[in-house]
């Protein structure tokens, strides 16, 4: 019997970039290798999904408090940025409004923090029939067991847990996609 890997297959002109609460009063709480490394990849990703076509939907929680997107990514996200206190997005009806308008069934997972509003979105996302690929080096918590949590319990419920090369490597398909070599060279220069 053979499975069905159709929810492992990542296709740009399917997938959603969504990119969770990377924002300025967040980071301190990180761990800052771990955090300059998601920031990177989370950067990559931004650019190689414009390169691709594929939308980005940047979520902030409780900006007030928290504050913005962080400066190095808030120019590159600032297509479709939503307000939430929903710590899942998907509690936020504007921001599955967004998704429903954009039309894409497969979305790409990043941000912080992996076991509250990461955690919380790939739950909501898989509940509403989405496949959800969660980038597993573009996601972060303050502590390496909440983090490692989320991750195992995420790919239990059926996210398709995975890195930043991996997805971008199985969206261009080929090498000679048109693409390929400026991608090539954002993963290089990493």
């Amino acid at each position: 019997m053979m499975n069905d890997l159709g929810q492992f297959k990542l296709d740009a002109n399917k997938a959603v970039l969504v990119v969770i609460d990377i924002q300025e009063r967040l980071v301190p709480a990180m761990p800052q290798e771990i955090y300059l490394r998601l920031r990177n990849t989370v950067g990559i990703l931004i650019q190689a999904a414009g390169m691709l076509g594929i939308p980005v939907v940047t979520t902030e929680q409780y900006p007030k408090g928290i504050g913005h997107t962080v400066p190095e990514l808030a120019e590159a996200c600032k297509g479709t940025v939503m307000e939430k206190v929903s710590f899942g997005c998907c509690g936020e009806p504007n921001f599955m409004a967004a998704l429903k308008k954009i039309g894409r069934s497969q979305v790409i997972v990043t941000g912080m923090e992996a076991h509250v509003c990461v955690y919380q979105t790939v739950l909501g996302l898989l509940e509403g029939g989405y496949h959800v690929h969660l980038v597993r080096d573009a996601v972060c918590s303050r502590n390496k067991t909440d983090f490692l949590a989320s991750i195992d319990n995420s790919a239990r419920a059926g996210a398709v847990v995975t890195t930043a090369e991996t997805a971008l490597f199985q969206m261009l398909q080929k090498s000679t996609h048109e693409q390929f070599k400026a991608i090539s060279k954002l993963i290089k220069d990493r």
